[in-house]
């Protein structure tokens, strides 16, 4: 099997005019999608983006390489990463395209596809794009080029099919809830949706002007609407990300839920109702452990993948699951989506509260999240890893030493941005804490920063 040379585990990613994220590769990535996609079936792609002011000249780019493929395009606009997977499948086209870099700040951008029935791209598709790559770009008659049309009512049709992942005698009237939308792809979604089942709705993050998408707002900043919540006095808050795949959720007393707990919640109320059918859940090497104890109280199997929702997926279909996710909010329920969905996600919390006749922060109440400490420690780009430097591999064996089987560390490299992630849970915050900051203090000592 190739090694990939442009493909990474969420796509395509990086600084805008850098790297691959420019208007001539981008172009050519197009074309050579389009070539390998050619001839499957409606010869039809979608193309959707998030609101970086980068996205229109991306689109444009895409929109051209494909055309000289022979491709027809479905233009989009801003919709959410789960909104282009739904729409890829309900078209029948050949795929789906999104230009998003999902929780990064607005200078970086990417682009990642769907399949034919709403999942992510298979290894050998990717792996024969970017064989394509290599070969000349060369256009198609002119009588074969593919047009591009603009999908007037794709807001429409997505905003019906989350509220129909909701039970239908089930309502939101007499719930107040604040939704951040990271001023993303959700701004014209998520509110309408929850509005629409009856919520009194109260949005931050839904001003986009290309430049503040995930500043200071969304799933990766939660003091904006964990304020808004309490000076509301709100039943709960969401928050999205930039493309809307993933939600964080915030309860009435201002506490942050995560994606290990909304997934613990997910799941109990899948096994009470009968939804699980002896399925498990699957989580990833970062969820807490926690996640792991309150579930194995429920009886319900539990299976770590790598960290990224493309391997909780892949572990999920070898499995024959349907629950899953990471603790950043990114959370699969295949009964329901085909893959991350942040609306789905909350839609499915808020049906359990209703059900249970509980809170958001009594339902969370059922898993005690052990104490983790995450830093991120931004580096550069070697030919040896910061992990594997003899300095930061003593400081972990310090720490496995000290805490013994009351904690456990975990260090790995980011998959969409140059960080090295340290993660440390412990029995005690402190603990966790110390020791996070230590090994941290060694990662940045060997990468100079």
């Amino acid at each position: 099997m190739m090694s990939r040379k442009y493909f990474g585990t969420d796509g395509i990613r990086g600084k805008v005019g850098e790297s691959a994220i420019n208007p001539e590769f981008v172009t050519k990535l197009g074309w050579a999608a389009g070539k390998v996609l050619a001839g499957r079936g409606t010869n039809k792609v979608l193309i959707g983006k998030d609101t970086r002011i980068s996205g229109y000249m991306l689109e444009s780019a895409l929109e051209a390489g494909l055309s000289a493929a022979g491709i027809n395009i479905g233009l989009l606009g801003p919709m959410p990463t789960p909104a282009i997977a739904y729409l890829t499948k309900t078209f029948r086209s050949e795929a789906g395209i999104v230009i998003s870099a999902s929780h990064n700040p607005y200078y970086d951008n990417g682009i990642k596809f769907f399949s034919a029935d709403g999942f992510k791209l298979d290894d050998d598709i990717e792996l024969a794009i970017e064989a394509q790559l290599e070969k000349p770009m060369v256009c198609v008659a002119s009588d074969k080029l593919g047009k591009a049309t603009r999908i007037s009512d794709a807001a429409g049709r997505y905003i019906e099919f989350c509220k129909g992942t909701f039970p239908s005698e089930l309502s939101l009237t007499g719930m107040k809830i604040v939704v951040d939308c990271a001023h993303g792809a959700t701004y014209h979604i998520a509110p309408n949706v929850l509005r629409e089942l009856g919520a009194e709705v109260v949005e931050i993050g839904t001003t986009p002007n290309g430049l503040n998408i995930n500043d200071d707002v969304g799933a990766t900043s939660m003091q904006a609407v964990t304020e808004r919540v309490l000076a509301e006095k709100a039943d709960l808050g969401f928050a999205l990300d930039g493309d809307g795949d993933r939600i964080m959720m915030v309860d009435h007393k201002g506490n942050v839920v995560d994606g290990d707990e909304i997934v613990y919640i997910i799941a109990r109320d899948a096994l009470k109702s009968g939804r699980l059918n002896g399925g498990g859940v699957v989580g990833t090497l970062m969820s807490n452990l926690g996640l792991e104890v309150a579930l194995s109280r429920l009886s319900i199997p539990f299976a770590r993948s790598k960290v990224g929702d493309r391997y909780v997926m892949e572990l999920l279909h070898d499995k024959g699951w349907h629950i899953g996710g990471e603790s950043s909010g990114h959370v699969l329920n295949l009964n329901v989506a085909s893959t991350g969905d942040g609306i789905v996600s909350g839609l499915q919390v808020l049906t359990s509260m209703l059900r249970a006749g509980m809170s958001l922060y009594e339902l969370r109440r059922g898993m005690e999240k052990f104490p983790q400490t995450l830093i991120n420690v931004r580096y550069t780009q070697t030919s040896i890893s910061p992990i594997d430097h003899a300095d930061v591999q003593s400081s972990v064996k310090a720490a496995e030493q000290d805490m013994g089987d009351e904690g456990r560390i975990l260090l790995r490299k980011s998959g969409t941005e140059p960080l090295i992630r340290v993660m440390v849970e412990a029995t005690r915050d402190e603990v966790a804490s110390k020791w996070a900051e230590h090994i941290a203090d060694s990662v940045r000592k060997v990468t100079g920063r």
